[in-house]
């Protein structure tokens, strides 16, 4: 039985109705396109707007690991040629089609991603859940308690029967098949990377060099008012604020997705505004107290507001709650239904025509994929995560083979808005001791790859929150 996706998805649905924007009054920062590649010169032109909605704990082989044309679960005639090991029964798992709308998943800190990636031989996953339920399952009748006979859902996949919107998007803009999580670790490493392009523990909240690396356990922070754990280095925003970049992160309230140090259950904590949380890293940042932008941190519905009344800032974060998050066990009906109509939303807006919108999952959930993580820095990147690139001007049904990482949104965000400026202690004006700048890194991709500013602008693609099955991407499954 589908979960309803709850009041927050009815005013998404309203608002599809009643929002009529028109042209954008908030002053675009004038950048000096001279001696810059051409394609980014008119990236600079025809993008004024840049929104990451970053859902929760879905691995890419789950999704897309039978997408045609990807890099997805490895086959012969339509059946799997990989396993992994379940060691209660001895038997090899292979992946397997799951229809199910409620999955539990696994455990995903680092501890569980060195078992999973097993040294690149990904055969870990099956393993990890068991060691994840001792103590929980100790009563099999209690939820994610699947007994091993029917095989743990880490090692299903879904298609287009049980997420036809996201499929559709990739059929129509860009799907990303080498988009790996940042750090081998989750979900508060995996935000903290998104806004900041590290994760570490800092000493000092005033001096951003008592910072060191920490994947683990950063700390989800404390009560608002203190400051015992705030994160002291630098942040995207603290350079935001510098080139007069407007900003928000929108989240929804109500209970937090994910759960602490590396558990699979746990009594969940709510989220809150002002409180910084696993999802809500910003508040706990010294640049953005120190900047007097706390107010920048807003509700979900507020972002809908933003674009009735045209005050959408340059760069928008959009957080879900756990019903919608499609964080396990929650509906990954809710969840699509609750990202079409912020999508919806968008390109029913004027905003569509100079806006790009990033749609990825923040850590693999203990799902199964196939691809071993590249060695980045000490921190990762972690198992490969789905995501999407819609705008009007993607080059249609690509499959983006580039290795990328969130550092790409933050690379991305930061040629257009900030004349390329990065998250780098030498030159930002606020040194910190992180590893590396992940921006600069080699091999990592580069977004606007993925832009053709010479073809007809492609029109919005309105999808029913609601929609009917897609078809089998696999006869007989």
């Amino acid at each position: 039985m589908k979960k309803k996706p709850g009041n927050f998805l009815n005013l998404l649905v309203v608002a599809l109705i009643l929002t009529a924007c028109t042209q954008d009054a908030i002053p675009t920062v004038s950048l000096n396109s001279t001696a810059v590649p051409p394609q980014l010169a008119l990236a600079r032109e025809k993008i004024e707007h840049i929104v990451i909605i970053m859902q929760e704990n879905r691995s890419f082989d789950h999704y897309f690991g039978t997408y045609p044309g990807a890099d997805g679960i490895p086959m012969r005639n339509g059946i799997p040629t990989v396993c992994t090991n379940d060691p209660v029964t001895g038997q090899c798992i292979k992946p397997f089609h799951d229809s199910s709308d409620i999955n539990y998943g696994g455990p995903h800190g680092w501890a569980a991603a060195t078992k999973d990636v097993n040294g690149g031989k990904m055969d870990g996953f099956v393993i990890s859940v068991m060691d994840g339920r001792s103590g929980y399952c100790s009563n099999p009748n209690m939820p994610g308690c699947t007994s091993a006979e029917q095989g743990p859902d880490v090692m299903g996949w879904h298609d287009a029967r049980e997420i036809p919107n996201y499929w559709a998007y990739a059929q129509n803009f860009v799907l990303h098949d080498r988009m790996f999580e940042p750090s081998a670790s989750w979900s508060l490493p995996a935000h903290l990377f998104m806004v900041s392009g590290w994760s570490a523990t800092c000493s000092n909240p005033d001096d951003p060099m008592s910072c060191v690396d920490n994947i683990n356990n950063p700390a989800a922070g404390l009560a608002s008012g203190s400051r015992k754990e705030d994160y002291a280095w630098t942040d995207l925003t603290y350079l935001m604020h510098k080139h007069n970049v407007s900003w928000g992160y929108y989240l929804t309230e109500g209970i937090e997705p994910d759960c602490a140090n590396d558990q699979m259950f746990c009594d969940q904590q709510p989220m809150k505004l002002d409180v910084p949380g696993v999802m809500n890293p910003l508040p706990n940042f010294t640049t953005v107290h120190d900047n007097g932008q706390l107010n920048y941190i807003r509700k979900t519905e507020v972002f809908l507001t933003d674009l009735k009344n045209k005050k959408l800032p340059s760069v928008s974060w959009i957080i879900p709650e756990n019903g919608v998050s499609e964080h396990p066990s929650s509906s990954i009906h809710a969840g699509q239904a609750y990202v079409t109509g912020l999508i919806n939303v968008i390109m029913q807006s004027s905003y569509w025509d100079n806006t790009v919108i990033i749609l990825a999952w923040d850590d693999w959930g203990g799902f199964y994929d196939h691809v071993p993580p590249p060695k980045v820095d000490m921190n990762g990147y972690g198992l490969r995560v789905p995501a999407l690139l819609i705008s009007p001007y993607v080059k249609k049904g690509l499959i983006d083979h580039q290795t990328l990482s969130f550092d790409a949104y933050l690379k991305f965000i930061e040629d257009i808005f900030l004349e390329g400026q990065r998250i780098d202690p030498k030159t930002n004006g606020r040194p910190d001791p992180r590893p590396s700048v992940r921006e600069n890194n080699l091999q990592l991709g580069d977004l606007l790859n993925d832009l053709d500013f010479s073809q007809s602008p492609l029109p919005a693609l309105i999808l029913p929150v609601d929609p009917p099955p897609g078809p089998a991407s696999i006869p007989g499954t």
